[in-house]
Formats: C-alpha cells, structure tokens, sequence
C-alpha cells in the first residue's frame, strides 16, 4: 500500500546569486531568474559592456603612462584658458569612477555566464554604460585635438610595461578559459559555439607569441648597461620651487644635478631674464601691479617693472603639483618674497656650483627695440657671469657663427651629416623622438643626446637602458631614488619566463576543458527521477545541492520548461513520500 506523507523541502536562501542578479538586472526574487539562453538584445548589451570596458581601460593605461606629462597638460590648457588649473583632476576622478563601475558590472556579468544564469542588464546600467562610452570616446577625441603627441608615450610605455602586460593578459585570458569551457560544453556542438570556441584558441595562440613583437632595450645583459644618465634640473626643480628662480635652481642643485635649463627672454631695456610664459600673469603678481598691461608680452617691460613683481606667491597659492603641503615655514617665508631672475644671477649660481647650463631662447616680438640684438645681449650677460663658456650650451639656430665658444645642441632632429654641417655635436629631443635605434645611432657618431621631459622612474631606466647620456627633469628629486633600472632582464631569463607562463597556460587550459567535461558528462547521465525520490533520504547538504543542479541542468538540457516560480517557490514546496 502506498501511502503519501506531505514533506515540506525548504530552499537555502542563494544570498550570493541574489545579489549577482539583483545589482546586474534588478532580479531580487528566485521566480524572476531564468537559465534559459540570453536573448540577442541581452548579447548585444553584453558586447557593448566589454567594449566599454576594454575603451576605458585603454583610456586610463594612457594617463596612468601620462603622469609624466600632467606639468606640459596643464600648461597647454593654461594657454588656451588662459587661467591655471590642474585639469587632470577631474579626468582622474571620472576616470576611476567609470572605470570601477564598468568593471564591477564585467563581473557580474561573467559570474551569469559562470553560474548559467540568463543576462539581463538592468535599464540604468544600460544608459550608465552608453554615458560610460560616450563620455570616454570625447574625452580621446578632445585630447586627440589639445594632445596629440602624448599618443606616442603608450608605444613608448610598452617598452617597460610589455612584458608585464604580456604575463597579465596571458593570466586572465587564461582564467576565462573556465567560462568558455562551461558554456561550449554545455551547449553542445553548435555552430555559435564552436566559432567562440575558435576565437578564445586563436586569442590564446597570439598571447603565446605575443613576446616575438615585443621589443625593450631593459632586456639586455647585465655587463652591457651604460652609466647612470645624468640628470638635468629643467628650470630648477619646479616641483620643489617657483620655475625659473633661484631658489628652484637652489634646489635642484641639492638633488645633485648635473646641469641647470633655463628659458631666456630679453626684457624691454635688454636684460635677459628667466621666463617660460609668453606673459607674466601665470608666475607673476602682475594683476595686481600692472593689472591694465597683464596680457602684454614679457619682454615689452622693463627690467626694474620685472623686478618688483612677486614670482613666488603664485607657487604657494595655485600649488600646482601637490607640493606645498611638504614644504617648511622657512621655505614658505622665502618663496613668497621670491622675484624673476636675472640669466646673470643665474649663471653665477651654476659657476660657483661648478655645473652647467642649458639655455633655451625666446625671441623678443618684432616691435621689441632689441629684436635684432638679442643674440649680442645674451653673450655679453654670459660675459658678466663669469662662467666659462665651454659650460654653456646654445639651443637656437639663429647665429651659431657668433656663439662658436659655447657647446651647440639642436632641438631639431637631423641626419648626422647635417648635424656635422652645422658644427653641431649634441642634440636635445623630446622622448617620443628618441627611439632606441636613433639613439644608439647617433651614440656610434659621437653625438650626445639629451632627452626630456623626463619625469617617471620608468622613463628613467628605459632611456637608461637605451645608453642615453643625459635626460632633462622637472622631478630630480623624483630620479635620484633610482640608483638602478627599475627592471632588467637578460635575453635568456625573458625566453625562459615566456616559455614557462606559455606551458603553464596550455597545462591549465587543457585541466579546465578535462574537468568542465568530466562535470557535465556527470550531470548529463544522471536520472532526474533518481533526484526526486532520493530526497527521501537524509542526505548531507552539499549531496542535496548537488542533486539540484543536476535537476535543473537535465530539465534545461532534455527541453522541459519549467519556470523558476515552479522550481523555486520561495516558501518551498510539497513532494510525495513513497514507502
């Protein structure tokens, strides 16, 4: 005789796949969650998302790389706006904001994938993502206008970066492994299913040769590494000090500089001073002095106008790199009373130390009453100086046959022969210039080269590895703390680990495809039925779970359709006892 006893079977509350479903697609309840397939709009979506995603990781690798260039960003905006603001802080906020919460929902995302449940992005998420997009796509563009050339530091960060990012891209791609073989397994052999079975083998093989093109001069052997570069103190140390004072010079020369740089403007009775600006309103209190002549040029007033103005307040007020905040009541007294140096009090600082300088001209406008004698006036204050000539080093083209006592560097990258045409011996490039060819190029003709702006200790070993002679700094106190490059790597320790990652990616990759097999081999063999009337049995909790997912996984994969308020009431349900 059969007789039927109600049992009441009571479901664990699943806290961590209703949170996975709830934040994703607002699917709080068990009823509302499905394993059926996603839907091709929830595809779509999901595509979306990881383009997104990928867009805003490129978008903040470049101004992670581009923190050595925030001074020149700033600068650029400076001139456009004409008021000083740090602009990268608002990029960095959304950055990191946007950035964060496209990859949180990344995982939540793969977690569905991971546990079968159906995709369902929720209608803010959807809106949030396209903001997400469409905000990072201007923000390329916009620098593309103001910034072109700082495109060419990804490249060039590739050469420190490369294999590192080569071993990480091999490590997650090799994890999602898991996923992939989950989800082809599962749905059998289908046509979709086999093309993204293709994809993720073909991604696999190009990150397996990935390091063939990848190319770094920090890759060499041991005994070849060139002596430290020479550091130079670009006007100063301007992160320490107001730019182009004495006590910025000051500083630097305490972080153990090899040379000074500094940018020469001829004033309105022909006194060269130290001015970077084409006016004095960003480095000067010249608002409030002359505020009816703030716009004019630098070089249209008077050395004794020049020299009332305050060139150290601006420092302690705008704080343009963070610094302020370190520095000492003694400092702070002196910089507020700091005013525009002279290229003569500048020189004699740079003799006394026994160092060099690297002097980079401005020419005065066409009306200045010194435009044609501008070179003359900038010879005789090196005269008065007192320092020797052989410590200067020129920068402009203009009258190299008056300056043939002084060191002659060209800002211009030109052939060898033409640099020899010209009696030049030494060239001074911007970074994205420079490559590592072109460097050891102009080594082997015994040209110097000197690189800026060069402000990250990763530059810093790059250029180093390269053989570069010397580098220009706005951060010297930055480059001192780096007694060695911060990676070096012999061709065969590179092969070695490329090799090893490479064979414990294939070993793991295969383990995943073996066991997802093996996993779902077991729940495709198992009777449902068998399922129900174990239930019978007392059976330890871990037994029970894994007799319902071989429940559902057999009733999704045989066709049944069973809705989740079915097979998930949240209250539980009742089965017949047999006996």
């Amino acid at each position: 005789m059969v007789k039927h006893q109600p049992l009441q079977q009571v479901y664990e509350k699943q806290l961590c796949l209703s949170f996975l479903t709830g934040i994703y697609g607002c699917r709080w309840k068990r009823y509302q969650r499905s394993h059926d397939n996603s839907s091709k709009w929830e595809c779509a979506w999901f595509i979306i998302l990881c383009s997104t995603f990928s867009l805003l990781l490129f978008w903040a690798y470049f101004w992670l790389e581009a923190h050595n260039d925030y001074n020149q960003f700033n600068w650029l905006l400076y001139n456009r706006s004409g008021e000083w603001k740090d602009g990268t802080v608002p990029i960095l906020a959304t950055t990191a904001v946007g950035f964060s919460y496209i990859t949180f929902l990344m995982i939540l995302a793969l977690c569905h994938i991971s546990l079968g449940q159906q995709l369902n992005l929720y209608w803010i998420h959807k809106i949030s993502v396209l903001a997400a997009m469409i905000t990072t796509v201007s923000g390329v563009v916009s620098i593309s206008d103001v910034w072109g050339d700082e495109w060419d530091i990804i490249l060039i960060s590739l050469q420190s970066t490369g294999p590192f990012l080569h071993i990480g891209a091999l490590a997650a791609v090799t994890a999602l492994g898991w996923l992939v073989a989950g989800h082809v397994i599962r749905a059998g052999r289908t046509k979709f299913h086999l093309i993204v079975l293709l994809v993720y083998l073909s991604v696999l093989l190009v990150l397996y040769m990935a390091p063939l093109a990848i190319t770094s001069p920090c890759i060499m052997d041991r005994n070849s590494l060139k002596p430290r570069p020479d550091v130079i103190g670009r006007r100063g140390a301007p992160m320490l000090a107001p730019e182009n004072t004495l006590m910025s010079f000051n500083k630097a020369l305490q972080q153990g500089v090899s040379s000074l740089e500094a940018d020469v403007s001829v004033s309105l009775d022909g006194v060269p001073f130290l001015m970077r600006d084409r006016t004095l309103r960003r480095t000067t209190n010249i608002a409030k002095v002359f505020p009816d002549k703030q716009h004019e040029d630098a070089s249209l007033f008077n050395w004794t106008e020049i020299r009332s103005l305050n060139a150290g307040q601006w420092f302690l007020e705008s704080d343009p790199y963070w610094t302020v905040g370190s520095l000492t009541g003694r400092d702070r007294n002196r910089m507020g009373n700091l005013t525009v140096c002279s290229l003569v009090e500048m020189l004699r600082l740079t003799a006394r130390a026994n160092r060099s300088a690297l002097l980079n001209l401005h020419r005065p406008p066409p009306e200045h009453p010194h435009y044609k004698t501008w070179i003359m006036d900038t010879l005789w204050a090196v005269q008065r100086s007192g320092i020797s000539q052989k410590r200067v080093t020129w920068t402009p083209d203009t009258d190299r046959g008056r300056v043939r006592g002084l060191q002659q560097t060209s800002l211009e990258k030109l052939s060898v022969e033409e640099l020899r045409h010209r009696g030049i011996s030494s060239l001074t490039l911007r970074y994205s210039q420079a490559s590592n060819k072109d460097i050891q190029d102009f080594l082997v003709n015994n040209m110097s080269v000197m690189v800026y702006p060069v402000n990250e200790p990763w530059l810093y070993s790059v250029l180093w590895c390269s053989g570069v002679p010397s580098v220009s700094s706005d951060a010297p106190q930055v480059l001192r703390k780096v007694p060695y490059p911060i990676w070096l790597m012999s061709p065969y320790e590179y092969c070695l680990v490329w090799i090893t990652s490479d064979l414990v990616s294939i070993a793991i990759v295969t383990g995943i495809f073996i066991f997802q097999k093996w996993r779902m081999s077991g729940m495709q063999n198992y009777n449902p039925e068998q399922i129900m009337l174990s239930a019978v049995t007392r059976r330890p909790s871990r037994d029970v779970n894994i007799m319902k997912e071989k429940l559902i996984f057999s009733e999704v994969s045989n066709g049944v359709t069973n809705t989740d308020e079915h097979l998930y009431p949240e209250n539980g349900y009742d089965i017949g006892q047999y006996k």
